[in-house]
């Protein structure tokens, strides 16, 4: 060994008998090596436990085998299979995925980009707060690509993102059908873009002699849902809606939860549907009908993008894309 610590590839050349030369071609370029040259190598990494130095070599060459992933909220499971899409294309590109999870909070965002590009990672995929445009154009500026995820870009950004207002209409459209007139709309705050697209949507649907009840939460979370629930048994009868549409699908099941803590039947006497359809969705309690959104196959085309603009792709074009979602109906609005 050259000195204290790990071994270097000086210590690898000496143990195989070749030079510095030959051990980097073992580890960037085997093909450039004989079986028999490459095979003493290797056993002289694996005889000394020699890691390579990932971020001298990426100083060295200017390229990251690394992305980011910032996510807007690491507890809600709907990212988590956002991220498990994004992972599939990183492995297969030979990546590394760096996740972060900005807890819908503006200062720890920051925080977050500044340190991942002080890090030089290769791309940022990200769900930015509103009102941060501004500071990701900045990234682009200076050469970081980024992909938004679950949020719509203009045409200088690739993005992401599924039709919240048709998701919206949806939810809307399928507790009409199913007799109900007075309906909640849960979710917020109203100034996510995703949970105002949703609202805009059910408006748009519950026109004439239905009624829209709008009761706006702090967060998107079980906790809120069951807040919610408390101040609809709180509303007198004669104004209590009989059906909810929530933001998403941790919002529905707080609400299921607290239905159920009062005695109260779903859908008997209050119908939900959730937004998201995540896994927890179809294993509640009861059932519950939820706006599905194609959530693996979102990371999956956010990583696609990304990979592009990473790689120098020249047919690479920046592309805003949309995906349609789709009611899953369970026993949570059908009696």
């Amino acid at each position: 060994m050259t000195g204290a610590g790990s071994p270097s590839i000086k210590d690898v050349a000496a143990e195989a008998g070749v030079s510095l030369g030959t051990v980097s071609n073992v580890l960037n370029r085997p093909h450039q090596v004989s079986a028999q040259t490459r095979a003493k190598v290797e056993a002289a990494i694996a005889a000394l436990g020699f890691v390579r130095n990932e971020s001298a070599r990426q100083l060295r060459s200017g390229r990251s085998r690394t992305i980011a992933f910032v996510v807007l909220d690491g507890g809600n499971p709907f990212f988590t299979d956002v991220a498990r899409g994004v992972q599939q294309i990183a492995d297969t590109a030979g990546m590394a995925v760096f996740l972060c999870n900005s807890g819908d909070d503006q200062q720890r965002q920051a925080a977050y980009v500044d340190l991942l590009e002080e890090q030089r990672v290769g791309g940022m995929l990200i769900t930015p707060l509103d009102g941060d445009g501004e500071r990701i154009d900045q990234l682009r500026q200076r050469g970081m690509p980024v992909v938004y995820v679950d949020r719509a870009a203009g045409p200088a950004n690739c993005s992401v993102t599924v039709d919240d207002v048709q998701g919206g209409e949806l939810a809307a459209a399928h507790l009409l059908d199913t007799g109900h007139r007075r309906i909640a709309f849960v979710g917020g705050p109203i100034g996510i873009g995703q949970v105002a697209d949703r609202l805009a949507g059910a408006r748009t649907t519950l026109t004439g002699n239905a009624e829209l009840v709008v009761l706006e939460t702090g967060a998107l979370n079980v906790a809120e849902g069951r807040r919610a629930g408390e101040r609809l048994a709180g509303l007198p009868a004669s104004r209590r809606p009989t059906a909810a549409f929530c933001a998403n699908d941790l919002l529905a099941l707080g609400l299921l939860q607290q239905m159920v803590r009062l005695g109260r039947r779903v859908p008997d006497d209050l119908a939900i549907v959730g937004y998201d359809d995540i896994e927890f969705a179809g294993a509640a309690a009861v059932p519950l009908t939820s706006v599905s959104q194609p959530r693996e196959l979102l990371g999956r085309t956010a990583a696609e993008l990304l990979l592009a603009e990473v790689r120098g792709d020249p047919e690479h074009q920046h592309r805003q894309v949309v995906f349609a979602p789709e009611l899953v109906v369970r026993a949570s609005t059908t009696r």
